[in-house]
């Protein structure tokens, strides 16, 4: 998929090293093709990391993708300056009367925290409301699929004590849902959180349905009815190195972390982790827009009226 993005976006270099098509500004304007709009809402402090990791998720199918990169108004970032915010980020009155095709909505390090506790809760609940009317699917990661779980179905995150972190086994419940199309029936994917959505309370809502899920790790991945919603509590889009960058870094706040499960080979931190994740980020992402987003959204995205 060529993927369309501002020229000079610090993730292009990273992305065009690893031969992931780029295609800039002006070549995309030669070419005779509605692109896929997709809006990212990205609530990670290290948010250029976070671009290079969904930008590659978002690159293998034939289909042009155009990203918006959206910020909260209501929490000022601390971790990525201004200047980049200001150049590459827009806020929700910004893109409020547009509609896009899909949406991502990223975690976000507060999942210790009550959802009304976080300082941009209200602003997100508008978000999340205003999805119902102006995606066509919408895809939660992480604490993001727990706060999404929570504001649209009312189900809880519960808090697990120890912090669940590395690569786990998953089983696929359903290769018949076109999300799932070309899965194993086992496959491997990182995890990186402290609380949990359970599938007793999911099961309570018959409009979800679990697609996939960890004997260890728990519920992965949740759709609504319709596929207008998707909830994943894993990270297929990490990076081969960012598991490895956490426990370092928690290491030396002196936080004692235990060694991410199933990750580093003999679990010898100081070796180079196996990558053995990436044809499913690339699979599960490549069929949500193929599947859920290219498929099913109108062909003309009207805006909204003054």
């Amino acid at each position: 998929m060529p993927i369309k993005i501002q020229n000079d976006l610090p993730a292009r270099s990273i992305l065009e090293n690893e031969n992931v098509f780029i295609m800039d500004e002006k070549r995309a304007q030669s070419q005779d093709i509605r692109p896929l709009e997709i809006l990212i809402l990205n609530l990670m402090p290290l948010k250029e990391d976070t671009e290079t990791q969904l930008l590659r998720a978002l690159s293998n199918t034939p289909l042009q993708v155009e990203c918006t990169f959206m910020t909260m108004s209501t929490h000022a970032s601390t971790h990525t300056s201004v200047t980049h915010l200001n150049k590459f980020y827009v806020t929700f009155d910004k893109i409020r009367r547009r509609r896009f095709d899909g949406m991502i909505i990223t975690g976000a390090p507060v999942e210790n925290m009550e959802f009304e506790a976080v300082d941009y809760w209200q602003e997100l609940t508008e978000i999340m409301e205003w999805t119902k009317t102006h995606i066509t699917s919408t895809l939660h990661l992480c604490w993001g699929a727990q706060a999404g779980l929570y504001y649209h179905y009312g189900v809880k995150k519960h808090h697990m004590g120890d912090k669940l972190s590395g690569i786990y086994v998953h089983r696929t419940l359903d290769r018949k849902v076109p999300v799932l199309r070309g899965f194993d029936d086992y496959f491997n994917c990182p995890h990186s959180r402290y609380t949990e959505v359970r599938e007793s309370e999911i099961l309570e809502h018959p409009e979800l349905k679990i697609l996939a899920k960890s004997d260890v790790a728990g519920v992965f991945l949740v759709m609504s009815e319709d596929g207008s919603q998707f909830f994943m509590q894993g990270h297929p889009e990490y990076d081969r190195l960012t598991l490895d960058t956490e426990y370092h870094r928690d290491l030396g706040r002196g936080l004692n972390p235990k060694l991410p499960c199933n990750y580093y080979e003999n679990d010898d931190p100081t070796t180079v982790p196996p990558l053995t994740w990436r044809t499913v980020a690339n699979t599960l992402y490549t069929n949500w827009l193929n599947f859920y987003v290219y498929q099913e959204t109108p062909y003309h995205l009207e805006e909204d009226e003054e």
